[in-house]
């Protein structure tokens, strides 16, 4: 059974709005905002914010998971397995992002990018 929920998006930059990417995805795709340019160093984690606040209707969570795509080529995922997100929280969705991989990560102007040190 599906249900339908409406969940109200606020940008707070200008980003993108969560989409989902495929016809049977069942979770939005965030884009990061950097407000500029954010690098993440190898062995390092860092607060990213999202640019949007979310309002999730009461009795239902939000979750922030880890990218696969994400994890595999730049070896950068969510600190946390799966952040929730409450239905009384409106401030902005951040995600803490970790660097496992080789090469540093930067984040400009809300696209991943990556390059060696």
């Amino acid at each position: 059974m599906t249900v339908k929920v409406k969940i109200r998006v606020k940008r707070l930059a200008d980003v993108p709005l969560p989409e989902y990417h495929s016809q049977f995805a069942r979770g939005w795709t965030f884009a990061p905002c950097s407000r500029g340019r954010s690098c993440l160093r190898r062995a390092s984690a860092a607060l990213i914010p999202t640019g949007l606040v979310i309002a999730i209707p009461e009795g239902f969570e939000g979750q922030l998971r880890p990218r696969s795509g994400l994890a595999l080529r730049h070896g950068v995922t969510v600190l946390q397995f799966a952040r929730t997100i409450d239905s009384d929280y409106r401030g902005e969705v951040k995600v803490v992002l970790i660097n496992h991989g080789q090469e540093e990560f930067v984040v400009c102007n809300g696209r991943p990018e990556s390059r060696s040190l």
